[in-house]
């Protein structure tokens, strides 16, 4: 029989779940508006240990608030982050044309010409209501 392994000195494992589920998604959280594909993967991570950490804390008597907290900003995250990358792989063709011309425009009013065709063909991709949602945002 082999014997239980006893977290380091001073640290309970229920509490050290709990702080991780709320820095996980937080991280999850600031990588979603950096790169929405990695806030993806950090946000079903952090949803994980969110859930994971609930039953320690409630097996332990502890408060899960902070449990729940990190599985509610990691829905969040996770959220937000399947949308941005759903919009950027739905808008990826238009993107790279922006790209190519704004590699050759050499001047503001040619950045600004690639900026106008970029949005005239989401314009053509998507409903006129995303459009407004998301403003006169640049990519």
């Amino acid at each position: 029989m082999s014997t239980p392994v006893k977290a380091p000195a001073g640290q309970q494992p229920a509490e050290s779940a709990g702080r991780r589920a709320i820095w996980l998604s937080i991280a999850a959280l600031a990588m979603t508006f950096m790169l929405p594909l990695a806030g993806l993967v950090m946000a079903l991570f952090a949803l994980m240990a969110g859930v994971r950490a609930l039953p320690l804390l409630k097996g332990e008597g502890r408060p899960t608030g902070i449990a729940v907290g990190g599985i509610t900003v990691s829905s969040i995250a996770l959220a937000l982050s399947a949308l941005a990358t759903g919009m950027q792989l739905y808008l990826m063709d238009e993107y790279s044309a922006y790209q190519e011309c704004m590699k050759g425009a050499g001047t503001v009013s040619a950045q600004g010409e690639c900026f106008t065709q970029f949005r005239d063909a989401a314009q053509r991709k998507l409903p006129a209501d995303v459009l407004e949602m998301l403003g006169a945002m640049q990519p």
